[in-house]
């Protein structure tokens, strides 16, 4: 048997994408459906190449992973939360101006899109509804309370997850803010909503269906920076595996003291909860080794039982659209690095 192995998401775009949706964004008029496609048949072509046994569309028709849900609704302003990176640069997501809220692309989409193009398993994954909650302004919306937000928002995130999981595929939730709001709210309260808001997601589903469904922790990852890496991951873990998922993928290569972090995880690591250890990391040019990637795996084997562990990468590669600071060719042979390098760690601990 070899350990399970997967990727988060995203991959970085060809350049002729990434320019063609940047001129439609400023209002050009350029028919982006073949980009698209090109673009997607090209990143599922290089995924299958890679050896890895499940595979994503690499989100190459996403504007953002977090934003895809609400692009183009226009129910939607600017002035909303700004999130800062180390490298002082800034990502500011919209604010809802009015309900109800409603999803106008659900990921389903996305994977019903690349199919036809795949021969290997696809996963998606989604945004969380935590991530969302963030649009429903401070100042409130008149004659929309954010109830009825969060219950508008709870049946969307459901609806997104649920179309996935109908496809037969496995689906991840991407949770970077969890980290995060630990740098806005040392209390820990907000990092309770959050998880007690997703809960209420995935909560609607049966335990074989949560079986199917993950969460992915990092610090961010966008032109090379992170916005909180700097938050102590003994504060996020313990709190992170009260959702009730099947897997759990948490970003590790880059991280300072990763066997501290392994230490936590081995105390919560079990049956039902799997955990997908970063081994490769998207925002460092230097390519890892297959044998660096075992290592890393084997390490990670002496805190967390093997029948409970899983290798992935530490985050997206290139989660926001317009970010080019990876190559794809890169990102692909880091791929194959920790592919190969899973296939080294199974063998050497003979699972």
């Amino acid at each position: 048997m070899t350990l399970p192995t997967e990727p988060i998401g995203s991959m970085p775009r060809p350049k002729a994408l990434v320019e063609a949706m940047g001129a439609a964004g400023r209002g050009e008029k350029i028919d982006l459906a073949p980009h698209f496609e090109e673009a997607t048949r090209d990143t599922i072509r290089r995924f299958e190449e890679t050896g890895s046994p499940i595979i994503t569309d690499g989100e190459q028709r996403k504007p953002s992973f977090a934003t895809y849900p609400i692009h183009g609704s226009p129910l939607l302003g600017p002035g909303g939360v700004t999130i800062p990176f180390a490298d002082a640069h800034t990502r500011q997501l919209p604010a809802l101006k009015a309900g109800p809220f409603k999803y106008a692309t659900y990921a389903a989409t996305y994977v019903e899109a690349a199919r036809k193009h795949a021969k290997k398993p696809l996963k998606s994954a989604v945004i969380s509804a935590s991530a969302l909650s963030l649009l429903y302004p401070a100042t409130g919306i008149p004659g929309y309370t954010r109830e009825e937000f969060v219950a508008d928002l709870v049946r969307e995130a459901t609806a997104d997850i649920r179309k996935c999981l109908d496809l037969g595929i496995r689906v991840q939730i991407d949770f970077t803010e969890a980290r995060l709001s630990l740098k806005l709210d040392p209390s820990k309260g907000l990092l309770k909503s959050f998880i007690d808001l997703n809960n209420r997601v995935v909560g609607s589903f049966s335990a074989a269906e949560r079986e199917r469904i993950g969460v992915h922790t990092c610090p961010g990852g966008d032109w090379d920076s992170t916005h909180s890496a700097d938050v102590d991951y003994a504060q996020l873990l313990p709190e992170l595996f009260q959702l009730e998922v099947g897997s759990f993928y948490v970003q590790l290569a880059s991280e300072k003291d990763p066997g501290r972090v392994l230490g936590i995880l081995g105390k919560l690591a079990g049956p039902k909860r799997r955990v997908f250890v970063g081994v490769t990391d998207p925002i460092s040019k230097t390519v890892e080794t297959k044998e660096t990637v075992r290592d890393r795996i084997v390490a990670a084997a002496k805190h967390i039982d093997p029948a409970f562990l899983g290798s992935t990468d530490d985050c997206g590669f290139s989660p926001f659209a317009d970010d080019l600071s990876t190559s794809r060719d890169v990102a692909f042979a880091k791929v194959k690095a920790r592919v190969e390098g899973n296939a080294l760690a199974s063998q050497t601990l003979r699972v």
